[in-house]
């Protein structure tokens, strides 16, 4: 390794800052040998092997047990999974794999894009993984880097997915596969991180169902769940797309680096899954903008249909409200007239009126029947 290179991966052994809130834990099927998940202050490492004609030779206790046995014998490979390892096990790694240390400083930073890189000799890649967590109906999206050379593959996980316990235990399976290299387990890694979109496709479109239901049913929360539905689906797009460049990328060397037909056959198939999980997702964004412009339209509809009911409760109640006045200036015509002669003064000629009474009476009538014609015109009453 280059002087000038040894100087920029000794520099990442200073503090850096890291994303460490802590992630979901992981499946109890993650973790075949030791946690998945490793506790503080522990190592970071989950599983170390050796391989050889394409079957486990030893599974060492540390990192530099997993170097000096490597370099023994040559010819083998060493697979070795990291859970969000600090920059001292990676830079030790580093200088052991020749690792660029742009690439290691991408795996310590994490938050990276899906992206392949290659760098001499070494393939990094990274990856964003899905799972579909049923119990919150959300997606919980996990990032693995990938380091790939002649005898190495190392993978570094920054999340709860994807399954790599899984993937290693079927690589161990098929002992014709995993000997022909470290190319076959960085494509049995890409396999499972398509085959783990299906979960979460197919847990996406059953929400987009109950949300299409939700919204003719009235449902008070259904905006909000179309809003973080489609967060979920952007961030799904953005996992998924990179990866149609990702493997023509992996397939334009194909010949120049001499892979395998039967690697090429794989690559071909995970590429085929990887376009049918990115068409999926493009639709599942498009059902979800016409189910948003769909509810906006019934809130405004309802909305409307509210107003309307509240202006015709408006004039109605106007309508009472003018009765009412009407019949009480009605009724105090005569209480005024009443009022005024009930006073007893004994100035007022109209006491000593032998026709006094009756024309009250009269001038009582006259006023109410001339307030009903008036109020009756004007349709108060």
């Amino acid at each position: 390794m280059s002087e000038r290179r040894l100087r920029a991966l000794r520099a990442l052994t200073k503090p850096v800052k890291r994303h460490t809130e802590p992630g979901p834990a992981p499946e109890p099927e993650e973790a075949p040998a030791r946690a998945e998940q490793p506790e503080a202050g522990e190592s970071s490492v989950i599983t170390a092997a050796l391989y050889g004609d394409g079957r486990r030779t030893s599974a060492p206790d540390s990192l530099a047990d997993t170097f000096r046995q490597l370099r023994a014998k040559p010819g083998g490979m060493a697979w070795i999974g990291l859970y969000r390892p600090t920059s001292a096990e990676l830079v030790s790694l580093a200088e052991e794999f020749d690792l660029h240390p742009l690439a290691v400083e991408d795996a310590l930073e994490a938050h990276q894009r899906p992206k392949l890189e290659r760098y001499g000799d070494t393939l990094f890649v990274v990856l964003r993984a899905a799972r579909y967590l049923d119990a919150a109906e959300e997606v919980d999206f996990g990032e693995l880097h990938v380091f790939v050379g002649p005898d190495f593959v190392i993978t570094v996980r920054h999340g709860a997915a994807p399954d790599l316990a899984g993937v290693r235990s079927r690589m161990e399976d098929t002992p014709e596969l995993l000997g022909l290299g470290p190319e076959a387990v960085l494509y049995a890694i890409l396999d499972a991180v398509v085959d783990g979109y299906a979960p979460v496709v197919a847990g996406v479109q059953n929400d987009i169902d109950e949300i299409g239901t939700e919204v003719f049913a009235n449902a008070p929360e259904v905006s909000r769940r179309i809003y973080e539905l489609s967060r979920e689906v952007v961030e799904f797009q953005r996992a998924a797309r990179p990866l149609s460049t990702i493997l023509r990328g992996l397939s334009a060397g194909f010949e120049k680096y001499g892979i395998d037909e039967e690697l090429r056959r794989y690559l071909r198939d995970v590429a085929d899954h990887a376009t049918q999980a990115t068409e999926r997702v493009d639709g599942f964004r498009q059902a979800l903008q016409d189910i948003l412009t769909v509810n906006a339209t019934l809130v405004s509809q309802r909305q409307n249909e509210e107003m309307k009911a509240l202006a015709e409760a408006g004039h109605a109640q106007n309508e009472e409200i003018k009765k009412i006045s009407a019949w009480a200036a009605i009724l105090f015509a005569p209480t005024l007239v009443g009022t005024i002669y009930g006073m007893n003064f004994d100035h007022m000629p109209e006491l000593g009126w032998v026709l006094g009474y009756p024309f009250a009476l009269l001038l009582m009538a006259v006023v109410c029947l001339g307030l009903y014609v008036v109020f009756k015109r004007r349709d108060w009453l």
